[in-house]
């Protein structure tokens, strides 16, 4: 029935709740592929380049960046600290899993994590989606917002919310 799953992951010992359910889907259900991901948004940071600003933009610095009074111009540039960081951590966790015989990938994405999470299980097919919640209910969920709760209402493949340890539900 499930032959890809997506585990989206975030560093915390939470999201790793969702790992030995995968774990077992994958052995137990002949999974073809656990696919790992990470969710960033791309850090930016400026370099200086010689020139004048670009007409209509003010040294407010909009899109095309600000000058500077040195006539240099700081424009954006991707740092990729944030994605190598996930990526190291995503291979210490893939070859875990690939130690225990599961065929495993990773990808680091680059958005916001709700939509690329979806967006990333439509676009590579992946037949269900294994993610752990906070467990946060009331107003501290509408405060803090919830990707599980997003990917949960956005998602048109299964998703399996694995709740975090500890949690009490309220009753």
């Amino acid at each position: 029935m499930y032959k890809k799953i997506l585990v989206p992951l975030d560093g915390s010992k939470l999201a790793e709740a969702a790992l030995p359910h995968a774990e077992e889907l994958a052995k137990g259900c002949d999974i073809a592929e656990v696919i790992l991901v990470s969710v960033t948004e791309r850090v930016r940071g400026y370099r200086a380049i010689e020139g004048s600003a670009e007409p209509g933009v003010g040294s407010g610095g909009g899109w095309g960046g600000s000058t500077q009074s040195s006539g240099q111009r700081l424009v954006p540039e991707a740092t990729g600290k944030k994605e190598k960081q996930a990526q190291r951590y995503l291979d210490r966790v893939a070859k875990t899993l690939a130690a225990k015989g599961i065929n495993v990938s990773t990808d680091v994405l680059l958005w916001k994590p709700a939509e690329a999470i979806v967006g990333y299980a439509k676009q590579y097919e992946c037949d269900l989606i294994v993610m752990a919640s906070h467990g946060r209910s009331g107003p501290s969920r509408w405060a803090y917002g919830s990707v599980a709760d997003k990917v949960l209402r956005m998602s048109c493949i299964p998703v399996l919310m694995i709740r975090a340890p500890g949690c009490v539900p309220n009753i």
